[in-house]
């Protein structure tokens, strides 16, 4: 009987065979060779080969009766003892001769075809139950590496099929009520790529946190690929927008630097088959691979998952590993498997909303890390070092470790939250976290040190890629919104986002686009420098000053190339998220005493008595003061619409007091690149001053339209300082001079046949200001996130 089948020889449909593994790269050398995808050469040893085996050895009576002792899955020592045994005897078994002739003869002819005497493979298990739909779970058997030698490889095979009664796998058959014995196992032997020299990685065809299918997720770090996956490293973290690479755009929408301080390579003696070394520091601080290699992983990966689609008659996203050879410089892809958490769940009907309540007085944070899970929990901390520490996890504990491990799988289903020290988005702990449903902060570094078992703590991984750590049990709101039966609004409705990181959350929302997307945001929390401290480095004198800011830019020689791809990629997060929906994006509006409080700010800024009135938006761009700097706002839109292709982004200019300066700002953009009308380009203007009302038709010579900010409008209008207490109770955009303001200025952008919408909360807040808008003619109206739903609904209820 014929025990060994090539990879070029199977398909999909031979699952039953050969397992998931080995089918997917079987699959993969057979269509996707023609299309540039490079997959490592090797032989599947089928699932009748280990039947073989225990026949051979009369091991299955000897399994059965062995696990017909075990109680359930709480029954741990006992559980522990028999899986050892069973392993051991595994191991012990003879390897059939004719069994042993057939994986050398093919470990050779595998050895010739890569011109060597005895090739280094990868052996890895496949099991005839694995990477199907609701069996997926991480890590359930060995995988062996820098294997070398028929006598090694033969070894590494019985302890393969040994490794499918590790007590988590038993533990993993026994909740899925999969028959032990009719689970069987194949074994891959692959060509190793010399990653060791070079790097590896993990890649999704979706965003691994939200579903959203639009982007392609990479991870990566320098060596082996087992350290990303053990959670050893926080790897380099990128996204790619499909539709737009598609078109032929180089769309990466975000590089994200990780921490790489070790990695795994072959060891140069017999003890060990690899090891584990430290990187170069500076080498650390550098990104694994360049930008040409991220799109042509990010091209091998859509192929993969549309031919996956095709075979399976619907869309099948797809979980790649890859890896770089540091010999001939090549990519090559190890591994896919479909996806499993979110594949069915693209046309979800309701969208969830974890909040800490009063959410704008959130606690401080004890501690930060990554977050996994979109959820907020309170419970327990239980600190695991071992897997007997893991047997102590209670119901609605918080697990806090340095990294998971597999076979704590089992105390994982039992807690509410897992914090680690190390890892990132693709190690064990995330992936088994969004399995099971709760959330995890992975890469803390420090969590092991801080939090004490016994201790009361709550994670907050709601608002973005951020995970919070706080002290206690912090109240917390579930919000569910159904997105099911929407109506027709009388309006188009479109969202405000801040963010870039909860883009892909809200743009399930059934809106029209984003009304508004403020840059500030992008410079104070990422970029976090006043930008002209990257223009002119030179004028900052103080040394810690230099040093945060050396630390932030690290990477770029050219500061003022940091700016410029750092909001370049913000942005492009969210009209990625949005597109071809529009997306609004405005320019720059702090205040001084808000750009004073940047790093480096102090220099480049005067103090002001009234900053709201003083200083800010349009006036800044073409002053010398800030015009540089400007310049470099302008370079990232240029970046993000014509390198990235997101042609649907609006740009919008803030608080215009002039017609004269409408017109400068207007040429100093077409100046930097931005040339209204030009591939698409629309500019829009914010009406908040009153002279934006009774010039709106000489406006509209400059712009494509506008949008109305209720929250300045009003202030101008009554005369009220909004960061006023003591005037607070006068702060109202229900006053009927503000109503005739913005009245007067949809009628005149009408007149001017100028769309006109409103961004401010007015409409969120106050029902009755919302129906006036609309009676009164207004566009659009763009809504915070969370009023998005009920507004809908409460405008429906009006028509």
């Amino acid at each position: 009987m014929q025990y060994i089948k090539n990879f070029k020889d199977v398909r999909l449909t031979d699952v039953a065979t050969v397992g998931g593994k080995n089918a997917s790269l079987g699959q993969m050398i057979a269509d996707l060779t023609s299309q540039g995808v490079k997959v490592p050469g090797g032989f599947a040893i089928t699932a009748d080969a280990y039947r073989y085996f225990l026949e051979r050895n009369a091991l299955e009576p000897f399994i059965r009766q062995a696990l017909d002792q075990l109680s359930g899955v709480q029954d741990l020592q006992n559980r522990s003892q028999i899986g050892a045994a069973i392993r051991a005897r595994i191991i012990a078994g003879v390897m059939p001769e004719d069994l042993a002739d057939e994986i050398i003869r093919s470990y050779k002819a595998l050895s010739a075809e890569y011109h060597v005497t005895d090739c280094d493979v990868a052996v890895r298990s496949s099991a005839t139950a694995e990477d199907l739909p609701d069996a997926s779970f991480a890590g359930q058997q060995e995988t062996f590496l820098n294997v070398r030698g028929a006598q090694a490889l033969l070894e590494r095979c019985k302890e393969c099929m040994a490794s499918l009664f590790t007590d988590r796998a038993i533990v993993y058959r026994i909740t899925k009520g999969f028959d032990h014995c009719k689970v069987a196992l194949s074994i891959g032997v692959q060509k190793m790529i010399r990653s060791d020299l070079a790097c590896s990685g993990v890649a999704f065809s979706l965003d691994t946190e939200t579903g959203f299918k639009d982007v392609v997720m990479v991870t990566g770090s320098f060596g082996l690929g087992e350290m990303i996956v053990q959670g050893k490293v926080i790897p380099d973290e990128f996204l790619v927008h499909k539709p737009t690479f598609r078109k032929g755009f180089p769309s990466i929408i975000k590089k994200q630097c990780g921490e790489k301080q070790t990695k795994m390579v072959y060891a140069d003696d017999q003890t060990a088959a690899v090891k584990i070394v430290p990187v170069d520091a500076e080498q650390a601080r550098t990104f694994c691979i360049t930008d040409k290699e991220l799109l042509e992983l990010s091209s091998a990966v859509i192929a993969i998952e549309e031919r996956y689609s095709a075979l399976k008659g619907q869309w099948c996203p797809v979980d790649v590993e890859w890896a770089k050879d540091g010999v001939d410089g090549q990519l090559y892809i190890v591994q896919a498997r479909p996806e499993t958490v979110h594949a069915g769940s693209q046309h979800a009907t309701v969208l969830y909303e974890w909040s800490i309540e009063k959410a704008h007085q959130y606690p401080k944070a004890l501690l930060t890390g990554q977050s996994i899970g979109q959820k907020i929990v309170s419970g327990v901390v239980r600190i695991i070092n071992t897997v007997a520490d893991a047997a102590q996890v209670q119901e609605g504990d918080i697990i806090v470790t340095a990294m998971t491990d597999p076979d704590w799988v089992p105390a994982m289903k039992r807690s509410v939250g897992i914090i680690t020290d190390r890892g990132g988005r693709t190690c064990h702990a995330a992936i088994v976290s969004r399995e099971l449903g709760i959330p995890a902060i992975v890469g803390t570094h420090t969590a092991m040190q801080i939090f004490k078992t016994g201790q009361q703590i709550t994670i907050d991984c709601s608002r973005g890629s951020v995970g919070y750590i706080y002290e206690g049990a912090i109240p917390f709101t579930k919000t569910e919104r159904s997105l099911q039966n929407i109506p027709q609004p009388a309006v188009d409705v479109l969202v405000n986002i801040a963010d870039p990181d909860n883009a892909f959350q809200y743009a399930a929302l059934p809106v029209a686009g984003v009304g508004l997307a403020r840059l500030e945001f992008l410079i104070s929390n990422v970029v976090q420098i006043h930008p002209m401290a990257l223009v002119c480095p030179e004028r900052v004198a103080d040394a810690n000053v230099r040093k945060k800011i050396e630390t932030i830019t690290a990477g770029y020689s050219d500061k003022k190339q940091f700016f410029v791809d750092t909001v370049a990629r913000g942005v492009g997060m969210i009209a990625a998220a949005f597109y071809p929906r529009p997306v609004i994006v405005r320019f720059s509006d702090f205040k001084t005493n808000e750009y004073a409080s940047l790093i480096g700010g102090t220099i480049f800024e005067q103090e002001e008595e009234n900053p709201m009135i003083g200083f800010r938006g349009a006036s800044r761009y073409y002053n010398e003061r800030y015009a540089q700097a400007f310049a470099l706002e302008c370079a990232a839109m240029v970046y993000a619409r014509d390198v990235m292709g997101l042609t649907n982004i609006t740009l919008m200019v803030p608080f215009v007091r002039t017609v004269a300066e409408a017109k400068a700002v207007i040429d100093l953009m077409a100046q930097y690149g931005l040339e209204r009308g030009k591939n698409g380009l629309k500019v829009a203007m914010m009406v908040e001053v009153p002279s934006n009302v009774l010039l709106i038709e000489q406006f509209s010579a400059y712009f494509d339209g506008f949008s109305i900010g209720s929250n300045d409008l009003t202030q101008l209008t009554l005369g009220v300082d909004r960061d006023s207490e003591m005037l607070a109770s006068l702060f109202d955009e229900r006053d009927e001079a503000v109503k005739i303001m913005m009245c007067m200025a949809i009628e005149g952008a009408k007149k001017a046949n100028r769309y006109i919408g409103i961004c401010g909360q007015a409409p969120s807040d106050h029902p009755d200001v919302a129906q006036f808008l609309i009676e009164s003619g207004i566009t659009s109206i763009s809504l915070n996130p969370d009023s998005v739903v009920s507004f809908l609904m409460r405008d429906a209820k009006t028509q």
